[in-house]
């Protein structure tokens, strides 16, 4: 490759200065965006530290973080429905019959990963972050220490990482997979920095030091004596396409290049409103904070006049009497006058508008953001009709950022496709008795079982790469009952027979539902063929009718009827009659 037109400066794989070059370019482009500044005073207004940094001057402080329960209104909204990953092989697919088995696995792994990293709470974590910073960001990795029984070791790890730890090569296109390179940043211990290197064979790994001042970390604050900051930088290949990975600090290396194997950067990225030519993104909350600021100093102030003015005052003659002090309200002294001895002053009312002004501004700021009063549930049901279409209509300005939650989460189950096939392997997984095996249990004399264990090489998807397409969509309790209630009307209409109905009811709906199928199939095996529906009855060759299953009738008459004729080939009338 060209000097000119190399990723590392020239050099054919990344060196220790030039990736840290790559770390301070990011780490500018950063603070030119304000990002680390936006994200602190979005982390502090979403937590309820609204007055920090701030000379009140005796003014009160109080807060009513309207934020929050937008944010969070919002981000459940998004993220009620539980999301179903599909894999079906493409129609256009030539020999799509031969991926069956292959796909109905791919979908029973993708269940069990979505429990494994309890997908649902990472996708809240994920969106949560996406209103609040501007951006979610979560990282996928091979943990090659994982037991998963049988003996196999090995699983899918997914985290969350904050969008100020993420580098983009090119920070004007937020596209992930179409990045030169991706770099992670992440403060570690140095002893297990240390440890690391050395357990990778790293020379001059006693060269890991703890940050400096100097550093570009521009959370000072976090800074220790005893963190370093380590450096991922993900970059693909341009002859093979696949995604390779270093590990360093600024001055030492942690890990030499390898290859993940894989073909997609494992990194989704989820912007919660798009910035043009940024990979970084807006955040709800950024847009809400000068409307926090001004309810907060309205109540503060409404707050400071109310303890200043709002309780009567008595003012009283000090001529004649020496002292009256019953604190609250304070009483004045003067000389002279008040109508004899005291009078009292009726306290300064405050203007109804303050307080109206105050509702109405969170009144707007919510409803700007959906979060009406309806979606809130602060409204009485009087019409339920009402309720439902407005609920409805509150949740379509979250409907954008939903359906990029679709595509992210797609995403992420594409990363897992390419792990699986790199890192799975051969394993052992649970299939259907296949039919063929029914006369080997029936000789055995025992009962076929639901599913048999069987090896399956998880690599060969790496042979029909773009042959599987994923659909991501809502799950929900009463989308099951859509379903089934269609079956049943397939069932009733006679479009469907038993078989083909059990085959496409949900798994939780009947017990054993595959054993069930089996003892179905088999039976209509071992049971003799019936003509098809709308056949002509078959004749004997006496011309009566013959029904298939049943032992011929005894005619009467001259000649041979059926009767003897199958007496006459069997040799005997046993079993016939």
């Amino acid at each position: 490759m060209s000097e000119k037109l190399g990723l590392f400066l020239g050099e054919n794989k990344p060196t220790v200065e030039c990736v840290w070059g790559f770390y301070e370019r990011g780490s500018l482009f950063n603070t030119q965006i304000n990002l680390d500044e936006t994200v602190r005073v979005n982390e502090n207004f979403y937590v309820g530290k609204q007055w920090e940094g701030v000379n009140a001057n005796g003014l009160p402080t109080p807060q009513f973080n309207i934020m929050k329960r937008v944010a969070n209104f919002t981000v459940a909204t998004i993220t009620s429905d539980n999301l179903k990953i599909n894999a079906t092989p493409m129609e256009n697919t030539p020999g799509t019959s031969k991926l069956i088995e292959p796909v109905r696995i791919v979908n029973e792994e993708f269940e069990s990963l979505t429990e494994a990293n309890d997908i649902p709470s990472l996708n809240r974590e994920f969106c949560r972050n996406a209103a609040v910073d501007g951006d979610g960001c979560t990282y996928t990795y091979w943990d090659a220490d994982v037991d998963v029984g049988s003996g196999v070791k090995g699983a899918i790890k997914t985290e969350i990482l904050p969008n100020t730890r993420v580098f983009f090569g090119n920070p004007n296109d937020r596209n992930v997979q179409t990045q030169p390179y991706i770099q992670i940043a992440s403060r570690e211990i140095v002893r297990n920095a240390k440890l690391k290197a050395k357990a990778n064979g790293v020379q001059g790994w006693e060269q890991i030091k703890p940050d400096s001042e100097e550093s570009v970390s521009t959370d000072s604050v976090k800074l220790t004596d005893d963190k370093v900051t380590v450096l991922l930088t993900l970059w693909k290949d341009d002859e093979t396409g696949e995604i390779w990975g270093y590990e360093s600090t600024q001055n030492c290396e942690i890990r030499k290049p390898w290859s993940l194997g894989i073909r997609l950067y494992p990194i989704t990225w989820l912007s919660w409103d798009y910035i043009q030519d940024c990979y970084h993104g807006q955040a709800m909350i950024t847009g809400l904070i000068p409307n926090q600021i001004f309810i907060n100093k309205a109540w503060a102030m409404s707050m400071l006049s109310i303890m200043r003015t709002a309780w009567p005052k008595i003012i009283y003659d000090k001529t004649r009497v020496s002292r009256w002090d019953n604190r609250v309200g304070s009483a004045i002294g003067v000389n002279g006058g008040v109508d004899t001895v005291a009078r009292v002053i009726d306290p300064a009312s405050i203007s109804p508008q303050i307080s109206q002004f105050i509702q109405l501004a969170v009144e707007q700021t919510e409803q700007s953001l959906g979060a009406t009063s309806v979606a809130l549930g602060d409204t009485r049901p009087d019409n339920t009709s009402a309720i439902i279409a407005l609920q409805r209509a509150a949740a379509t300005p979250s409907e954008m950022t939903k359906q990029n939650l679709y595509r992210a989460v797609e995403d992420l189950f594409r990363i897992y496709l390419e792990f699986m096939a790199q890192y799975y392997g051969k394993r052992v997984v649970d299939i259907e008795t296949p039919q063929e095996l029914d006369p080997v249990y029936q000789f055995a004399g025992q009962a076929a079982p639901e599913t048999v264990q069987t090896e399956f090489d998880f690599s060969v998807l790496k042979d029909f790469p773009m042959m599987l397409k994923l659909d991501v969509g809502a799950s929900s309790y009463y989308s099951e009952i859509a379903a089934v209630q269609t079956l049943d009307n397939l069932r009733m209409a006679g479009q469907i027979d038993v078989i083909q109905y059990l085959e496409r009811i949900p798994e939780s709906y009947i017990p054993r539902r595959r054993a069930l199928i089996n003892e179905l199939k088999r039976q209509q095996a071992m049971a003799p063929m019936m003509p098809p529906e709308g056949a002509p009855p078959q004749m004997g060759e006496d011309g009566g009718t013959v029904i298939p299953g049943q032992k011929p009738e005894v005619t009467a008459g001259r000649g041979y009827g059926s009767l003897q004729h199958q007496i006459n080939k069997a040799g005997s009338a046993e079993g016939l009659i």
